[in-house]
């Protein structure tokens, strides 16, 4: 991590004090318990059928995604051996801060009512969704941004997050249920972007990929076992859970199979190691997680999920072979995580095959599903045509504001 001077840990303590003091005097004023009996408030939010959830489901919910968010993602970016235990350290520090700024944001826009904003434990499980972006930014510039900047960068994150969480899913209609691209797309361009602001010449020489030794290997380990165990309830957190969650969950364990076979079979051509690293698993789980957000809830079929995650496993060992130098030396991006190639690529691809399916929808095919996946265009109010046509321009949204935000943060 980069080198703490007395100047800098008083400034880290001062920040730290300062946003604590503020996010307690907002709660004070702004935060209330909703009663588990009041129903959500869903008219801003086009794409919140989860809120039909009966309340005691919830809570299992929020416990499986949120140590998805803390210990799946947290290890992730920590698997560099040089920065490992500090990494996780500021992986705890975002996801603290991140959790209480996103529960102020969304509440604001999602949840505020007669003055005040109502949660519950679906808003802890909404700011562990932007927890993950912010994660996932931090992994761009991991090691050469220092712990108030990583504050600055998960103060302003969020915000952005939730702006652009609520333009698609509550402006647009768009289904994005697993966070293609409000969670990958939206946080790896934005940390791409900052990384680019970052630069540094004279880190060009370092290897900052993948490096070897043991305690990468066991922070990969670790990471990926989560990612197994909790991705699936992670992507089918915001759906129904006794109409659309089974296809989400078997969606995203079928692509997650696909996508480790999919390692083994690339890997050996591209590389050099006798065996697979674990850290290259567990890159194509994360990609293929990304690449199924969006399409999770949809009719993708059993083996449609099989190919997904397949060309999603795909998509790292190329990235890191072929596309990480042309970033670094071209477009003087240090992608310190490759977040671009396990984020970024397969959640862009992950809108396109959203977007194909929703032109593909019809009620014959989903039955009484179709009001879940897609509420507008059930009703009539939408055809699938143009519900597709809304899924592909939540993309370009999505990029402008995570580039445009990538630059001021940076």
């Amino acid at each position: 991590m980069p080198e703490h001077t007395g100047a800098s840990r008083l400034q880290l303590s001062g920040l730290c004090f300062l946003l604590q003091i503020l996010t307690i005097i907002l709660f004070a004023v702004f935060v209330r318990y909703s009663p588990e009996s009041s129903p959500g408030l869903c008219s801003l939010q086009l794409n919140c059928s989860w809120k039909k959830q009966e309340s005691g489901s919830q809570h299992p919910c929020f416990r499986d995604v949120h140590l998805q968010a803390l210990l799946g993602f947290g290890l992730v970016v920590a698997f560099l051996g040089r920065y490992g235990p500090g990494s996780t350290a500021i992986s705890i520090l975002v996801v603290a801060f991140a959790i209480q700024w996103a529960v102020l944001m969304q509440g604001f826009l999602y949840s505020f009512l007669n003055g005040k904003i109502s949660v519950g434990a679906r808003s802890m499980v909404s700011a562990d969704f932007c927890a993950a972006a912010v994660l996932i930014a931090a992994g761009a510039v991991l090691g050469r941004a220092n712990p108030v900047q990583m504050l600055l960068l998960t103060l302003l994150g969020v915000t952005l997050f939730t702006l652009n969480e609520y333009i698609l899913l509550g402006l647009m209609g768009v289904s994005d249920s697993g966070g293609s691209l409000t969670v990958h797309t939206f946080g790896a361009y934005f940390g791409l972007m900052v990384s680019r602001i970052l630069h540094q010449p004279h880190r060009d020489k370092r290897k900052e990929q993948q490096d070897v030794g043991r305690q990468p290997d066991v922070f990969a380990v670790v990471g990926t076992v989560y990612l197994w165990i909790f991705w699936p309830s992670f992507t089918s957190a915001t759906t129904v859970h006794e109409n659309t969650e089974p296809w989400a969950m078997l969606n995203t364990y079928f692509s997650l199979a696909a996508s480790t076979l999919a390692t083994f079979v690339l890997s050996p051509i591209l590389y050099e190691e006798s065996t697979v690293q674990m850290v290259q698993i567990q890159d194509a789980t994360l990609a293929s997680a990304a690449m199924m957000g969006m399409a999770g809830e949809m009719l993708v079929t059993p083996f449609g999920a099989l190919i997904t995650g397949f060309l999603a496993g795909l998509i790292p060992p190329l990235g890191f072979r072929f596309l990480t130098p042309i970033l670094r030396s071209r477009l003087k991006i240090q992608d310190t995580c490759g977040v671009h190639n396990v984020h970024g690529l397969p959640g862009i691809l992950g809108a396109l095959l959203g977007t194909l399916l929703a032109a593909l929808a019809t009620a014959d095919a989903y039955g009484g599903r179709l009001e879940l996946v897609f509420p507008l265009v059930a009703p009539g109010s939408r055809t699938a045509t143009d519900q597709a046509l809304c899924q592909l321009s939540a993309l370009p949204v999505t990029l402008l504001l995570a580039t445009l935000g990538g630059c001021l943060a940076g």
